[in-house]
């Protein structure tokens, strides 16, 4: 274990893993997490402005929350953010479904070892025989 800061309000305390915040601040981070999803639930036609103002959370935290997929929209929702990738406009998540396909073409590609060509320089009339070197 290590002893960190916490980023939002500067204790110390016991790092384990995860965001570097500390316990505390993330037991007040859930339950604003919870405030604003019953907001959402309650007014669907809301904006991100207006769910940050409501529920004294940043849009940037929203958004943050969206590009993890804890909050996610239908296609009716005014709410939307930039593909990391192309810039289009998703519901949630980071990447567009063609940038998704697009990364893991890339990734799959990438991993793929290449077969080894055929030596072809072999003549095929010569046959397999077994040779022995003289001592």
């Amino acid at each position: 274990m290590e002893i960190k800061n916490c980023k939002r309000c500067n204790r110390i305390f016991n790092y384990v893993a995860g965001k570097m915040i500390c316990p505390k601040c993330k037991e007040e981070m859930e339950a604003q997490f919870q405030d604003v999803k019953d907001y959402m639930s309650e007014h669907k036609e809301a904006g991100i402005n207006e769910i940050s103002e409501n529920c004294g959370v940043t849009n940037n935290q929203i958004r943050q929350w969206i590009r993890e997929e804890r909050l996610t929209f239908g296609d009716d929702s005014p709410i939307g953010i930039d593909c990391e990738g192309c810039g289009a406009i998703i519901k949630s998540g980071r990447f567009c479904p063609k940038c998704k396909t697009d990364l893991t073409r890339g990734l799959l590609d990438a991993t793929r070892k290449e077969e080894p060509a055929e030596d072809y320089s072999i003549k095929k009339t010569q046959t397999a025989k077994m040779r022995f070197l003289e001592k």
